[in-house]
């Protein structure tokens, strides 16, 4: 069974003064994927963020965060991500934007991003229950490939058998077209 951390980025839900109805959603639809989910809430703080990116990717095939992406100066999860994660996945934010703009225009000021650390895969949601979980389906179909291609071993011209060896074929969407 596959590891899901979800943090919650929220200053009220940290605080205790208002209630996190993004995380349990997002964690519920998780586990019905097969995920195993903790969860986290911690406050807005980009500190706090990448801290936690950091700690649940160094656990978890998959860490996403709910909240701290639109404009407000306290959004700031998505400064946090790029600034921890190895390198982006546009296409997912792209698929995830695409899909709340056929729902609501407002879903482009998302500044969601993906990215990779190391084998995990980050990916911001918004804070919305309904944008969190409107985001999480429109990449669902391909997060278990995605996890799979990132834990290996499918280094493009080396088998696992033998480093530095001939290329081998890694299977239909190999990332090459």
């Amino acid at each position: 069974m596959r590891t899901a951390l979800v943090i919650t980025a929220s200053d009220g839900a940290a605080a205790g003064v208002r209630e996190d109805a993004s995380g349990p959603g997002v964690a519920e639809r998780l586990g019905r994927l097969g995920y195993a989910v903790e969860r986290l809430v911690i406050p807005d703080d980009r500190a706090a963020i990448e801290s936690a990116l950091v700690e649940g990717a160094a656990r978890h095939p998959l860490v996403l965060t709910t909240g701290g992406t639109g404009l407000t100066p306290r959004d700031v999860t998505p400064q946090a991500t790029l600034a921890v994660v190895d390198y982006e996945v546009p296409g997912l934010e792209e698929a995830m934007r695409a899909a709340g703009r056929a729902q609501t225009p407002f879903a482009d000021l998302s500044r969601g991003v993906v990215g990779v650390r190391g084998r995990s895969l980050i990916v911001n949601l918004p804070g919305s229950p309904k944008g969190a979980l409107e985001s999480l389906e429109a990449i669902a179909a391909v997060l278990e490939h995605a996890l799979d291609t990132l834990g290996g071993p499918y280094d493009h011209g080396l088998t696992s058998a033998e480093p530095g060896g001939p290329a081998e074929p890694t299977g239909p969407g190999d990332n090459d077209r």
